[in-house]
């Protein structure tokens, strides 16, 4: 997807959704789990550009690395707007493709990074989920203490949401061209993560859906979307009835399969059923599949 304005333009490149090659909790009817669909946005101006959230395989960071190539344009900076594996994982290999990038978030962002980047997440979670897909040459980004990054002289604006999809979170607001990167406050016609997520933390992620639609932006991007259908601003209302359905299904389901099920019969056509399994069996956990209590 595209969008520009007189000085700036935007551009999403969406990485399709890949396997996960464990056999954990498959959902029900399906024969493996899949990996949500994963954006990243190119901001433009005459010459410069900025990428916001890289992506998560070695295959997706080069065709990442091509696509901005391709621009012409010369990448100054890449802004991190959550610390989750699948949105930084190429950073490291950008850099190095791109030496002039520097990676930047706000502290507790980078902080949620390291995280990720510690054996129990990386081996434990990624590397076991996508083994030998995961670069070797993960970086990290350095905080934007001071200010907020420009591009050309626009304003490139980090801001804080806290809780959404998980902890510390940020979008990142183009003020000039009513753009919003939401990262993963906001999904686009996929069915959402919540499983790390309580009711109180899914009435947070709430407020930051209230926090974008502050804005009054003209575009927004999220961080998971089917490719080809527009960054409209209608998917923070989307994305805020989809949590508020889940939560009143949750308090009237007895059981995960009810749950997905009814779910389900809400959202049919969004990608990656996966992710709502997940999410059911977070909120109602029960033996998985092949497993004794």
């Amino acid at each position: 997807m595209r969008g520009q304005s007189a000085s700036l333009t935007w551009q999403v490149f969406v990485a399709p959704a890949v396997p996960v090659w464990t056999k954990d909790d498959v959902p029900p009817g399906s024969e493996r789990r899949m990996f949500s669909p994963v954006s990243a946005t190119l901001i433009t101006g005459q010459r410069d550009a900025v990428l916001v959230d890289t992506l998560m395989t070695v295959d997706q960071t080069r065709a990442l690395g091509d696509w901005i190539a391709a621009t012409g344009k010369s990448l100054t900076t890449i802004y991190l707007t959550h610390g989750h594996g699948d949105h930084v994982f190429g950073i490291g290999a950008l850099q190095k493709r791109f030496p002039a990038a520097r990676a930047v978030a706000l502290p507790a962002v980078i902080e949620f990074m390291r995280r990720q980047l510690e054996p129990e997440s990386l081996d434990g979670f990624w590397k076991r989920r996508f083994p030998g897909q995961i670069p070797d040459d993960l970086g990290t980004a350095e905080p934007v203490l001071e200010g907020v990054p420009q591009l050309e002289g626009h304003d490139l604006v980090p801001v804080w949401l806290g809780h959404t999809d998980t902890d510390d979170t940020t979008c990142l607001h183009v003020p000039s061209i009513g753009l919003v990167v939401a990262g993963d406050a906001a999904y686009n016609d996929v069915h959402l993560l919540l499983s790390q997520s309580n009711p109180k933390l899914r009435r947070e992620w709430i407020a930051a859906l209230d926090t974008i639609e502050s804005l009054n932006p003209a575009a927004v991007i999220a961080g998971h979307k089917r490719a080809d259908r527009a960054d409209d601003p209608v998917i923070v209302e989307e994305t805020r009835q989809y949590i508020r359905d889940f939560d009143r299904l949750a308090d009237s389901t007895s059981t995960a399969q009810e749950l997905y099920e009814q779910m389900l019969e809400l959202y049919p056509d969004r990608i990656n059923p996966g992710a709502l399994w997940t999410s059911v069996r977070a909120v109602k956990p029960e033996p998985h599949r092949g497993e004794t209590a």
